[in-house]
């Protein structure tokens, strides 16, 4: 396969705590040296992280990167998403992950947007084409979706709707990645669609991420996760060459880029990342 450009970038959470930023600007610091496509940085439930997102993605911007806020509706009225919007492109931002967002406990209403397409056709109608806009695809299907058709059209909606490609939830089987694009491709979707990776680093953690956001851990992974729970290093070995696998057999079917949740930590992400040489993908 002939090497051609790709597109990695990495996401963060803003942190909370004096210790946590710390960590966030060490990582930031590491990870920028690999020169990403962007970074992003996540939106808390209902806006909850909604002042932590900005400022953490003025920061990256101030250290010389590409940020992408992640903007979600829910909970949200026009009124404050414009606001938002106004405030991120007078800060030099120009690209976005538009989402829907999970109901915070205890809200009783979604707000004025009830869907990402909603949120996407908006900010399209509002700023025009000065944002780049990313949704969320879930290759083994979003856990609330009726069927896969229909999980496939939503996607549809919100490329429709003005974003210009997606990122997809973490998946440890590069079938289901590629059948979905196979699936978009016949309903006439051909927009981008960046594989999220997630390093196996924490079983238990990942076991607990996988059953809330419906990602499958294959039978035989999980297993021998299982089998290394007392032994990280071990643990951490066979995840990254599960991992490194998966990315091997992205990138040589000619997927856009690679996407990685970071988890504001460095270490895996960079083992990754060298072991792969993505860097060979990179526009000099």
């Amino acid at each position: 396969m002939t090497e051609k450009t790709r597109y990695f970038s990495f996401e963060f959470f803003p942190p909370k705590t004096d210790k946590g930023k710390e960590k966030f600007r060490t990582t930031l610091k590491t990870l920028g040296r690999f020169k990403p496509y962007y970074f992003s940085v996540t939106f808390g439930a209902g806006g909850s992280t909604q002042q932590g997102t900005y400022d953490t993605v003025t920061e990256i911007q101030r250290s010389g990167h590409q940020a992408a806020p992640h903007l979600s509706c829910i909970g949200s009225t026009r009124e404050n998403v414009l606001a938002l919007l106004n405030r991120y492109r007078d800060a030099g931002i120009n690209r976005l992950v538009a989402l829907r967002g999970d109901m915070p406990s205890g809200m009783q209403s979604a707000g004025e947007f009830r869907y990402a397409s909603e949120l996407i056709e908006f900010i399209r109608r509002e700023t025009g084409d000065h944002f780049y806009i990313e949704a969320a695809a879930y290759p083994e299907f979003h856990p609330q979706a009726l069927s896969p058709d229909a999980d496939i059209e939503n996607f549809k909606r919100k490329i429709d709707a003005g974003a210009n490609g997606g990122i997809t939830q973490y998946f440890y089987n590069t079938d289901a990645y590629f059948r979905f694009i196979d699936d978009c491709h016949k309903i006439g979707v051909d927009a981008p669609i960046v594989p999220g990776i997630m390093p196996i680093t924490n079983y238990i953690q990942l076991s607990r991420f996988s059953d809330m956001c419906g990602a499958e851990i294959p039978r035989w992974i999980r297993k021998r996760l299982q089998a290394y729970a007392d032994d990280t290093v071990s643990l951490r070995a066979f995840g990254e060459d599960v991992v490194a696998a998966m990315c091997e057999t992205l990138l040589h079917h000619g997927c856009p880029g690679l996407h990685f949740y970071t988890m504001n930590q460095a270490d895996a992400v960079s083992a990754l990342w060298q072991r792969l040489e993505l860097s060979r993908y990179q526009r000099a």
